[in-house]
């Protein structure tokens, strides 16, 4: 066969042509190269599209944003939501759309509003002031050169443009404004009347075909999601700094070696004379120092009297009243010729004028405390402290070593594991893959009520669980760090699927339910009664409390509930009358008087600037809106896909 095909090879190129050239006609060059080659489309803006690597690449970037920020408590599964990826297809959209915008516009940014918006980032500052040496290293860090990120920058100051007149000439109206106000601040006085569901619990019966028909019709409500028992072991500080002994003799050593943080250095009360020494004139200059050598010669022939002569010569007002004070110093506190003046001087000793980067000084040691050690009995227990924590870090880091070996020795039991390293096998149930259950549905020995709650409660934690080796499988889970100073091993050993409980377990809950129900109910029926009493007999307030006075911003304790129904009651015919449920009781509202609220100009002004940046928000966003329209922007089936978390689907 394959002879015949060497042979006849021009024949069989044409049955080749024959047979390819038909499916182009079919599908089309460019659909089999779009098959070939094209990534999928999510999104088309002006006919550019936005692409599946594009959106990828910048969930990427945002998973990674939210990993550091929260740490340990990173958990994609809550974090990663259609909700938020939707809203990072929309941003790349839109940044797409006011980049074609600004194009179309010519919007440009000028050299110089480039260099002054780069000279502002503080990363890129030394002491305040830009710093073409720090400007690099920064970049060099970022993998990035001067001439990619100016031209990035340049691109996303040109399209801030496209909004940036809307937001500084936004303006909340007048009206609108003093709408807000008003509700803000207006004032209410109001007698309220509560119809407590507790009050009428007793009044109220469940018979067991009342929970058997709750139960019948409401079995979604009390599924319990699969749950796993773990085994696990937990090594942290704790763990390793039990059992650990300090002797005596270590103490004392670790005490001979840290003498110094144990005490006290030398420190010297001193007083000074100060003379400012001019800028400008060396006539002057020298004027100052006479006077200043002047002084000096004084107070070394009479030191008893240098409080006088600084409270009439020195120039420094805060300790001149003080008879020059300046107060307890520790070595190395003041400017190097000040310092060696000061600790080179004997008590009640005058210095001559001593020149310092402030001025000329004539300086006078008034007192001295002794450098002092404190005896080791005194610092025993922090010593005692210390040496446990580094024993305790070094005996962490060897038992990490040997647990991170032993949990991959056997891998159907942690108790091997636990044997070697020292650590007590521990166990609890009801961990789930969203969380922890209730301890009255996990039973006995439940995760929600151990010590470790946090800990099992831990997304990673949760995440290694119900990995596929460790669930189904019930081996060990490598070590997880959860930080520097905690580890965990687990192990699943047991898993309980998603399940209904039976009646029995369960009608207990029932009945609370439908008791809270129907009391609720029997309050808000007795509650809506004395409604309409009143509002047929608006004179009588029997049974109200005492007038309060609530405001939005001063609301007396009222729940939301209640607030809201009695700022949104209306007062043209007063005393008026609602009624609001408010958890399961029911709150009468009687409003008695309104009063127009009084606010200060400046809080006037504020409320003012915050409806604007509101406006202009709402602004943007409606223009926004108007650009997709006019640019025909287009969401493909594909992103739909990507949205729900299909990756796989998507990706096809």
């Amino acid at each position: 066969m394959f002879e015949f095909i060497r042979s006849h090879r021009r024949w069989m190129q044409f049955i080749l042509l024959i047979l390819i050239v038909p499916s182009f006609f079919l599908v089309g060059i460019q659909g089999y190269d779009s098959f070939m080659s094209r990534e999928p489309e999510l999104a088309t803006v002006a006919g550019q599209p936005i692409s599946r690597a594009e959106f990828d690449q910048a969930h990427r970037n945002q998973l990674d944003q939210f990993r550091q920020r929260l740490g340990a408590q990173f958990d994609p599964a809550v974090i990663d939501t259609p909700a938020l990826r939707e809203g990072l297809l929309n941003q790349l959209i839109n940044q797409r759309l006011l980049a074609n915008v600004a194009a179309d516009n010519r919007f440009s940014v000028s050299d110089e509003t480039l260099r002054n918006t780069i000279a502002a980032i503080p990363e890129v500052q030394d002491n305040g002031r830009f710093s073409p040496e720090r400007y690099r290293q920064v970049l060099a860090a970022q993998g990035m050169s001067p001439t990619s990120f100016e031209a990035g920058l340049r691109r996303d100051l040109a399209i801030a443009r496209v909004l940036e007149p809307v937001g500084q000439s936004a303006r909340a109206p007048a009206e609108v404004v003093a709408a807000v106000d008003s509700a803000l601040t207006q004032a209410r006085t109001v007698q309220l009347r509560n119809f407590s569901a507790a009050d009428f619990r007793s009044q109220v019966t469940v018979t067991p075909a009342d929970i058997q028909a709750w139960y019948d019709a409401n079995k979604q409500q009390l599924q319990v999601p699969e749950q796993v028992q773990v085994q696990y072991l937990v090594l942290d500080e704790a763990a390793a700094t039990q059992g650990v002994q300090v002797k005596d003799e270590d103490l004392a050593a670790y005490y001979e070696q840290n003498k110094n943080r144990f005490g006290q250095p030398e420190r010297r009360r001193a007083s000074h004379i100060f003379f400012e020494l001019p800028s400008g004139s060396e006539d002057a200059r020298k004027a100052a120092r006479a006077k200043a050598e002047d002084v000096a010669k004084q107070a070394a022939a009479d030191p008893a009297k240098f409080a006088e002569l600084a409270a009439q010569n020195s120039q420094d007002s805060g300790s001149a009243a003080k008879g020059g004070d300046l107060g307890w110093i520790a070595p190395g506190a003041q400017a190097g010729p000040l310092d060696k003046a000061i600790f080179g001087l004997a008590q009640n000793q005058v210095s001559g004028v001593v020149e310092s980067p402030f001025g000329l000084h004539i300086l006078k040691v008034t007192e001295i405390s002794p450098a002092a050690i404190k005896p080791l009995a005194e610092v025993k227990d922090q010593i005692t402290a210390e040496v446990r924590k580094q024993i305790a870090a070094q005996r962490f880091s060897e038992m990490a070593s040997q647990l991170n070996k032993q949990v991959y020795d056997q891998r159907d039991s942690l108790q091997p594991a636990a044997d070697a390293v020292g650590l007590k096998l521990r166990t609890a149930s009801g961990v789930t893959r969203e969380g922890l259950l209730p301890a009255e549905k996990a039973g006995p020995g439940s995760a929600a009520d151990s010590p470790d709650a946090a800990l099992l409660d831990n997304p990673r934690v949760r995440q290694v669980l119900f990995s596929p080796d460790v669930l189904r499988e019930k081996q060990n889970s490598g070590v997880i760090e959860l930080s520097p100073d905690t580890m965990v091993a687990v192990r699943v050993a047991a898993v309980e699927p998603a399940h209904v409980p039976p009646l029995d377990k369960v009608s207990e809950v029932i009945r609370g339910k439908l008791l809270d129900e129907r009391s609720a109910e029997a309050a808000k029926k007795a509650g809506e009664a004395a409604l309409a009493a009143n509002k047929a007999n608006p004179a009588a307030t029997e049974g109200f409390g005492p007038a309060i006075t609530v405001t939005r911003q001063n609301p007396q304790d009222l729940s939301r509930q209640v607030l809201d129904a009695v700022m949104r009651l209306p007062s043209g015919t007063l005393p008026a009358f609602t009624g609001v449920q408010s958890g399961v009781d029911y709150t009468l509202v009687r409003l008695e008087k309104v009063e127009a609220g009084k606010a200060e100009a400046a809080d006037k002004e504020r409320l003012a600037q915050q409806l604007a940046g509101a406006w202009g928000q709402a602004e943007n966003e409606a223009l926004i809106r108007m650009l997709r329209e006019q640019y025909e922007v287009n969401i493909t089936p594909a992103a739909a896909d990507v949205i729900r978390g299909d990756q796989a689907q998507a990706a096809g």
